[in-house]
């Protein structure tokens, strides 16, 4: 269990901070947020709108939910790769997959039972959302699974 969680905090580590960063300077720079507006916003999944006011506070509290989320996401993935061994087998198509469920199940269910709540989403924002799942967090969780995988048994002969 303890490699299991290694791979997950070294995955969801990594994973976690190219989404962060793709987030920041999209988000952030790019379209006219702000970094801390960033983090905050993450943070307003469980204090709602009064994450906005917290400064620096809440937007640690959100760089921390987001760490912990993308821990979560890359736990998910290593104890499932230990009995679907495709996940490790083909890790770069299969953590794109997953990229795609992790964008589904954190737009589709936990935004919408977070103090968020449901919010629509224009094709732009979903492409612009789900970019970084499927190129950044996916396919890093499931390479460094891929990379921390016990190797398979060998074969073993049956007498005849």
């Amino acid at each position: 269990m303890n490699k299991a969680l290694g791979t997950a905090a070294i995955g969801g580590g990594v994973g976690g901070l190219l989404d962060i960063l793709y987030a920041i300077t999209l988000w952030g720079f790019i379209l006219g947020g702000s970094p801390v507006g960033i983090l905050q916003s993450i943070a307003s999944g469980i204090l709602g709108k009064a994450a906005y006011d917290g400064g620096a506070a809440t937007a640690i509290l959100g760089l921390a939910l987001h760490f912990f989320i993308a821990f979560s996401m890359a736990l998910v993935y290593v104890l499932a790769a230990r009995h679907l061994r495709v996940l490790t087998a083909r890790p770069l198509l299969m953590g794109a997959l997953y990229g795609v469920l992790l964008f589904a199940v954190m737009n589709f269910v936990v935004v919408p039972l977070s103090a968020i709540g449901p919010r629509p989403m224009t094709p732009i924002g979903a492409f612009r959302a789900l970019l970084p799942h499927v190129i950044f967090v996916g396919p890093v969780i499931a390479w460094f699974a891929a990379r921390r995988a016990p190797a398979p048994a060998a074969p073993v002969a049956v007498p005849a």
